[in-house]
């Protein structure tokens, strides 16, 4: 898979709460990473399915659009810089949660995920839950 289609493979699963959709951009041994909050790393494919089943199963919101915003390549060919933002419901009240991705891919994998959510926003669809 392409970098364009790792990234629009990424955004559907995240509009569909398909938690198998997302691990299958994953390379076997993939590392998923939460630099801001107090999230653990998700080491592997496997850890990666299993905790987004388990967030996005216990999550009200509901992402209706997620917008690419851009995409910036880098000197790296293997790495870019998602910026994107997710529209959605949650408790009946619109909400939007802004964030980047720092996507290592390799192979048609991604090897290496860096994920800066907003999680000012979490907190916001936590409240209207």
């Amino acid at each position: 898979m392409s970098i364009d289609e790792i990234v629009t493979g990424f955004h559907a699963a995240m509009r569909h709460k398909s938690a198998d959709e997302l691990a299958g951009l994953y390379a076997e041994d993939g590392l998923h990473e939460f630099p801001f909050g107090d999230m653990a790393p998700l080491e592997g494919r496997e850890a990666v399915r299993e905790s987004y089943r388990a967030m996005w199963g216990a999550t009200p919101f509901e992402a209706d659009e997620v917008r690419r915003v851009s995409l910036h390549r880098t000197e790296d060919p293997e790495v870019v810089v998602v910026e994107q933002t997710v529209h959605g419901t949650a408790g009946g009240q619109e909400l939007t949660v802004p964030g980047l991705l720092v996507l290592r891919v390799r192979d048609g994998h991604i090897v290496h995920a860096r994920d800066y959510m907003d999680f000012s926003a979490i907190a916001r669809i936590r409240a209207a839950g």
